[in-house]
């Protein structure tokens, strides 16, 4: 049988690629990439806090992608029941002490350490990937993006950078969910609405060749795991550049016709642009 993985194993790996006390980095996960893990998803997360320590923060994906809304499912979106589809890592992650978790109904992000709470707060009263969503500050305050045994389609920074310029595929809070607050109460929660086709850049991830060219990430093997840590803010400006010019003959995203999808749950978005802010009448506003 092959050897098992051990969280000294990870700590080591996650050091030698240049995580250390304080970073800020959002996690995308793949737990059997590692082959065996002693102690399971729990170790991978263990190892992480280790490395950044309370100091750092620790952000993971905690989306469920309209699950929660699906027939026979529940129809809202609780921030302390609803299950992620994103993986063993992310589920057992949101669920540990300690661990904050934004109300955005189909896209929420769980958050752990000295910035945790700040990310996630508001998160359900601006744009769902935008530069004040848990990713865009996360970019802000100069954070990482680590890749443990996924490849860049599974980063979902770059849509921030889509909604950061405006990519005309994506909608601005204009799916609306219900979403069930503390104490049990029910509100208006909105999210963007997916395009209505494949994006070439993102979807496909055409970008990583730009990233590796121009040695902006760093890669080791953990077990069988490929991780991969990069820049967020690297990642933009590669990101930027493309949707700007274009790329292996797709169009800037401002020639491109895909649009947002529409369907029973699209509602006029309450985002206004001019602020750019929150719509006064939005019901977000209340919690």
């Amino acid at each position: 049988m092959a050897s098992s993985i051990k969280k000294e194993n990870i700590v080591a790996g996650l050091r030698e690629l240049g995580l250390t006390v304080g970073s800020g980095v959002v996690v995308h996960s793949s737990l059997n990439s590692f082959g065996r893990v002693d102690g399971g998803a729990r170790a991978v997360i263990e190892a992480l806090m280790q490395v950044v320590t309370s100091e750092g923060t620790l952000l993971m994906p905690s989306f469920n992608h309209g699950g929660a809304f699906a027939d026979g499912a529940p129809g809202y979106f609780d921030p302390r029941e609803t299950p992620t589809s994103n993986g063993a890592v992310p589920e057992t992650f949101w669920r540990m002490p300690g661990v904050e978790r934004s109300l955005n109904p189909t896209h929420a992000f769980a958050a752990w350490g000295r910035r945790a709470k700040r990310y996630v707060q508001y998160h359900h009263r601006t744009i769902t990937m935008g530069p004040e969503s848990p990713l865009g500050l996360l970019q802000a305050d100069d954070g990482y993006g680590l890749l443990l045994g996924v490849d860049y389609r599974s980063n979902t920074f770059h849509h921030v950078v889509e909604m950061s310029t405006d990519a005309p595929c994506l909608g601005v809070r204009t799916e609306a969910y219900p979403v069930r607050l503390r104490h049990g109460e029910i509100r208006d929660g909105r999210t963007w609405a997916w395009r209505d086709g494949s994006c070439p850049f993102t979807d496909e991830a055409r970008y990583h060749q730009v990233i590796e060219v121009r040695g902006l990430q760093r890669e080791v093997m953990i077990g069988q795991s490929r991780v991969v840590l990069f820049r967020l803010q690297d990642c933009f400006a590669v990101l930027e550049e493309i949707f700007d010019k274009g790329k292996d003959g797709f169009p800037p995203c401002r020639d491109c016709a895909i649009r947002p999808r529409r369907m029973q749950r699209t509602v006029e978005s309450d985002w206004d642009r001019a602020g750019p802010c929150l719509s006064a009448d939005s019901a977000a506003h209340s919690y």
